[in-house]
């Protein structure tokens, strides 16, 4: 019955005849099978077509890490529904924005936090999800029966993720059914995940790593996973044995890493880690081999385009890089629209499946950075050497990725700015053994009384905490050119070593 909507279809194939299997275990609760899953994903369905989600409207979400809240998201995607999942550390100002711009139809909260969006949600209805899986919306779920999974086709959009916009304003790409279900089902194959296999699931749902990378690629599978809440590793070292697949970012790799409990030995049993959503340090790599006998598979990826190069499963994982172009996927490294030779560094383009299908209400900016042609200019410089292999060096624009997070600097700037006391202010990604980058933000101020602390407090309050300065720093004046222009690649040379 779900064969009409062509990424539940696909996300349940898998399971179907394997309905008893376990999906997810967790530390603290009774596993949940395949068909659990399937099923409450149907009411969640029922429920949110009873509150009026049609073909087409948006889900906003912004709850705690649950398998409810993964039944949630097959419920919107089997409604008709477009899945807005949002970082669980936005504060509420923050959120207003989203709401107001991709005008949901359902607002999905913590019931702490209901209050706060019902006064920011205009006409939307608000309905309730805590960390235990309980609230309004899982009371508008009980008794609710079987679903029959809305029509919807391969190019309908199934989701919308914001990312950071060039001028601090966020930019909501639009994420089609074919999107999903391609890139999944590739990366399925790439890294070789079957029915055997068992995730490792300590990434966030509401970010494109943990919900459409992590949870489908197991899904298409028949996989099981290890559903955590986040990293902890007490839990990734205790299920390490009877597991085989973690997917991280650096900073899980790092942290594990600074326990004596990680040994071969305790990682005999599994077969791959994946790290992704900010560089990996060659340093990471190396003592990552050498204390488990593994050598971390390295990919890319955006919230636009899923995944779009990965180093090889077979095959020299190089250090530094992040592989080759995925299959189905085009990659080519551009100057002033003008391929580069091999070895020379320009912006990375990628063309696709896997690449969205625009911009949520911002026509003009898709046309800057989608081309009519479908090649995507993703704003990373890159450079792709003889083998094929792409590196990314930096960054066009001045997008800071903490923690696999993104944040943009012109956003935080101007909330400083408009501090007394501040005269103006410059915010740069420094290096961090543990986040990848930290948001670093150079002060100049008018007032001699003015301390760091105070900036870091009062930005604590609009702020979400991965968006907050892990240092502030006092300075009388910004490097600038000729033109007046704040010179940024010198103050990151000059902070390069701040959290070494």
């Amino acid at each position: 019955m779900y064969d009409t909507n062509h990424l539940i279809s696909r996300l349940h194939a898998a399971s179907r005849g394997h309905e008893t299997r376990n999906f997810a275990r967790f530390p603290a609760r009774a596993s949940v099978t395949f068909g659990e899953l399937f099923a409450g994903a149907e009411r969640n369905a029922a429920a949110l077509v009873a509150m009026g989600v049609q073909p087409g409207d948006r889900v906003a979400v912004q709850v705690h890490k649950t398998i409810e809240a993964i039944q949630l998201y097959l419920g919107t995607v089997m409604a008709g529904g477009v899945f807005l999942p949002l970082n669980t550390a936005y504060t509420t100002s923050e959120v207003a924005y989203f709401l107001g711009d991709a005008t949901p139809r359902v607002v999905v909260c913590d019931p702490d936090r209901s209050e706060a969006i019902r006064g920011i949600s205009g006409d939307a209805r608000v309905v309730t999800l805590d960390a235990k899986g309980n609230g309004t919306l899982t009371e508008s779920v009980v008794g609710r029966g079987a679903f029959t999974p809305v029509a919807r086709g391969a190019q309908d959009l199934a989701a919308i993720l914001y990312t950071s916009g060039t001028t601090g304003r966020s930019k909501g790409a639009m994420l089609s059914h074919d999107n999903l279900a391609s890139n999944s089902e590739m990366l399925k194959e790439y890294w070789r995940f079957t029915d055997q296999d068992v995730l490792i699931h300590a990434l966030p749902i509401f970010h494109t790593h943990g919900l459409f990378v992590a949870t489908n690629v197991a899904l298409l599978a028949g996989a099981g996973v290890v559903f955590l809440p986040g990293f902890d590793a007490d839990a990734i070292l205790e299920a390490m044995p009877n597991a085989t697949a973690l997917m991280g970012v650096p900073t899980f790799y790092t942290r594990l890493l600074a326990d004596e409990r990680l040994t071969r030995e305790r990682a005999a049993n599994m077969r791959l880690f994946i790290s992704g959503s900010a560089p990996l340090l060659v340093e990471t790599h190396e003592l990552w081999e050498a204390r488990t006998g593994h050598r971390i598979l390295e990919r890319y990826g955006m919230t636009e385009t899923n995944m779009s190069t990965s180093n090889p499963y077979e095959g020299e994982r190089r250090a530094g890089t992040v592989g080759f172009p995925l299959p189905g996927v085009e990659a080519r490294i551009m100057v002033d629209g003008v391929p580069v030779p091999t070895g020379e560094t320009g912006v990375l383009e990628v063309r696709g499946s896997n690449v969205f299908q625009g911009y949520w209400q911002m026509p003009e900016k898709t046309a800057e950075e989608l081309r009519p042609d479908g090649w995507f200019i993703t704003g990373d410089l890159a450079r792709m050497d003889s083998d094929g292999y792409v590196t990314i060096v930096g960054r066009e624009k001045d997008l800071i990725i903490t923690g696999g997070f993104n944040v943009y600097p012109k956003e935080v700037e101007s909330l400083i700015d408009d501090m007394p006391g501040v005269l103006e202010s410059a915010v740069i990604g420094a290096p961090h053994p543990d986040f990848g980058e930290a948001v670093v933000a150079i002060v100049v101020a008018t007032d001699p009384e003015l301390q760091a602390d105070q900036v870091r407090e009062t930005l604590a309050a609009d702020l979400a905490k991965f968006k907050q300065p892990k240092q502030v720093i006092l300075v009388p004046e910004l490097p600038r050119n000729t033109m007046g222009k704040v010179q940024k690649k010198a103050l990151r040379e000059e902070y390069a070593g701040l959290f070494a």
